[in-house]
């Protein structure tokens, strides 16, 4: 092997370790995630996903793949937000999945959604109480991030 092969080689391999590193964690959002486990004990996990599936954040149990659920919450979240509006011509705010071991609740979130993992004798009512504040701070969270463009966009619209 060639030095300028083992140099390149050595190359490829620093730039695939950089690759393979993931986006930063967003803390203020995971700290909205885990403050709402902590303040509703039902709940099993949480996860915040952009509307095309990417997943932002989560505080899931091992045992469920984030991306996995991203995905499936952005699909239930583009098929809820299309009933609503097919139906009744307005927005989405929120859809609830009654399961037989357990709830899971979607919450518009600006263009992001917040989805809710909770047991199924958990308090429905008490869960809207304070997931819904959540997933406002959440999009507020995440519109700050975003280009200023966007933001202003999205205020004009009245989606931020």
């Amino acid at each position: 092997m060639s030095v300028l092969n083992k140099l390149f080689g050595q190359w490829r391999g620093k730039v695939a370790e950089v690759a393979m590193t993931g986006p930063e964690r967003n803390v203020a959002v995971l700290a909205e995630l885990r403050a709402l486990r902590e303040r509703i004990p039902r709940i099993t996990g949480s996860l915040v996903a952009s509307s095309d599936g990417l997943l932002i954040e989560h505080d899931l149990p091992p045992n469920i793949e984030p991306t996995s659920m991203a995905a499936l919450a952005a699909t239930q979240l583009s098929l809820s937000y299309r009933l609503a509006t097919t139906a009744h011509g307005g927005g989405f705010d929120e859809v609830v999945v009654h399961g037989t071991e357990g709830q899971v609740v979607i919450y518009a979130a600006g263009y992001t959604s917040l989805t809710v993992l909770a047991g199924p004798d958990v308090n429905v009512g008490r869960l809207h109480l304070e997931s819904r504040p959540v997933a406002r701070a959440i999009a507020g969270h995440l519109a700050i991030a975003q280009p200023p463009g966007i933001v202003q966009e999205q205020l004009n619209e009245g989606k931020a």
